[in-house]
C-alpha cells in the first residue's frame, strides 16, 4: 500500500512540475523515461498525461508491440510498448508496478499511450550535453542524443514526429 501511495505523489509531483515547465518556455525541457535500460527524452509541449499501468484489453492480429487498449479516464487509448517498437525490448522486463503509460499531448490529436518501465523526472538543457551526430541514418522521431552529469546517455523522441510516423500510425492511427 505505501508503494502505491509513493507512487501517486511521484506522479502527482511530476504533474506539477510538467504543468509549470510548460508554462515557463524558457528553453528545451524534457519528461525522462526509462525502456529496457535505455534513457528516452520526450519533449515536454509533446508529452500529455501520465497514467498508472491499467488493465489492457488485447487486439488480435497486431504487431507485438501494440499491447492493447486501455480505458483510460474513460477514453480508449491505444497502449505500444515503446521499447518493443523502437527494437530495443530485453528479455529482462520491468516490474509492472513500475511501469507507467505515457500519452502523448492533445494537441497531437492521437488516443494512444506509450507503455515504458520507469518514470525518470525531468530534464533540461542545463542537466545534459548534447552528442555529436555520429552520421548514422534514424527515423524522423528519433532526435539528438545527450549525456547527463553523471555519463548517462539520453536519447530524444520526438512524440509529433512518431505521432506522424507512417509505420506507427499504421497500427494506432
Amino acid at each position: 500500500m505505501a508503494k502505491k501511495e509513493a507512487l501517486r505523489e511521484l506522479q502527482s509531483r511530476l504533474a506539477e512540475r510538467l504543468q509549470a515547465a510548460r508554462t515557463q518556455q524558457r528553453g528545451s525541457s524534457w519528461l525522462a523515461v526509462e525502456c529496457s535500460g535505455r534513457g528516452i527524452l520526450f519533449p515536454l509541449r509533446e508529452a500529455g498525461e501520465i497514467f498508472a499501468m491499467s488493465v489492457l484489453v488485447p487486439v488480435p492480429h497486431t504487431h507485438r508491440w501494440f499491447m492493447g487498449v486501455a480505458n483510460l479516464r474513460g477514453h480508449l487509448h491505444g497502449v505500444v510498448d515503446l521499447a518493443g517498437f523502437l527494437g530495443i525490448k530485453t528479455s529482462e522486463g520491468s516490474s509492472t508496478q513500475s511501469q507507467q503509460l505515457v500519452g502523448f499531448n492533445q494537441s497531437l490529436d492521437l488516443n494512444c499511450v506509450l507503455l515504458v518501465d520507469r518514470l525518470a523526472g525531468l530534464r533540461s538543457e542545463e542537466q545534459l550535453q548534447r552528442e555529436p551526430d555520429d552520421g548514422v541514418a534514424r527515423p524522423t522521431f528519433v532526435g539528438a542524443r545527450y549525456r547527463d552529469g553523471s555519463g548517462r546517455q539520453w536519447q530524444e523522441l520526438s512524440l509529433a514526429a512518431l505521432a506522424g510516423d507512417e509505420a506507427f500510425l499504421r497500427i494506432v492511427g
